[in-house]
């Protein structure tokens, strides 16, 4: 039988199958082998496949296909160890984005606040206006008594607190409720409570108004807070 060069498959030794490098080819169409090989047949360091036993060519080409399974294996598992690298870096930098959006937008979110609480003191501020300069009158027309509230209220905050007042006792200062005791333009429960606005409050609408913005500024933040509540309940 003549000796077939294959290439790449390892060479053994004639009792141990050691993988020691790649087989030469047949250069230039020849069927001979290399000096190179010649010489390492010859020292006895390695052999072709052809010159191994039959029963252990197996063997060898196991081995030589196990060899390229492991490097196979290596580099898959550095491509993996890479694209896990590659994945952690890009989450890294997304979670730096979403942190430096979430913390721009917290500052935006605070600066309106105050800005709005800084407002809402102004307007409070406003609404507490003294009311000794307005006229007393022994009686009031719902017309004056809607001028009175004009001069006391900011104009952003008319609206809502006339609708409160339209619904609660359609601008009648002197509506009283008999059975709960509500009275005047806010319905105040009991209507005595307003006595901390002015010992009038019975007979002065200015009073009632004072009064009224009053609680509603503190426990709404403004008239159309508690236009706001009144709509979703009905009473406020």
């Amino acid at each position: 039988m003549s000796r077939i060069s294959v290439r790449g498959f390892a060479v053994a030794s004639a009792t141990a199958v050691t993988t020691v490098g790649a087989v030469v080819g047949v250069a230039s169409g020849s069927t001979q082998p290399s000096n190179d090989m010649e010489a390492t047949a010859a020292s006895g360091e390695g052999t072709l496949l052809a010159d191994i036993p039959a029963g252990q060519q197996a063997e060898v080409q196991t081995a030589s296909l196990a060899q390229q399974a492991d490097a196979q294996a290596v580099a898959a598992d550095a491509a993996a160890q890479k694209s896990a690298e590659e994945s952690a870096r890009k989450k890294a930098a997304e979670d730096a984005v979403a942190k430096k959006e979430a913390a721009e937008k917290k500052l935006a979110d605070e600066k309106a606040a105050a800005k709005r609480e800084a407002e809402l003191k102004a307007s409070r501020s406003e609404a507490r206006a003294d009311i000794s300069d307005i006229a007393k009158q022994s009686s009031y027309t719902i017309a004056e008594t809607q001028a009175i509230a004009r001069q006391m209220i900011p104009a952003d905050q008319f609206q809502c607190f006339s609708n409160i007042v339209d619904h609660e006792s359609s601008w009648n200062y002197r509506a009283s409720n008999p059975s709960s005791g509500a009275y005047g333009l806010v319905q105040a429960l009991p209507g005595s409570k307003m006595a901390s606005a002015g010992s009038d409050w019975q007979t002065n609408p200015a009073t009632q108004i004072k009064w009224g913005l009053g609680y509603m500024n503190d426990r709404y933040g403004s008239p159309c807070g508690a236009w706001d509540f009144w709509q979703a309940n009905n009473w406020y």
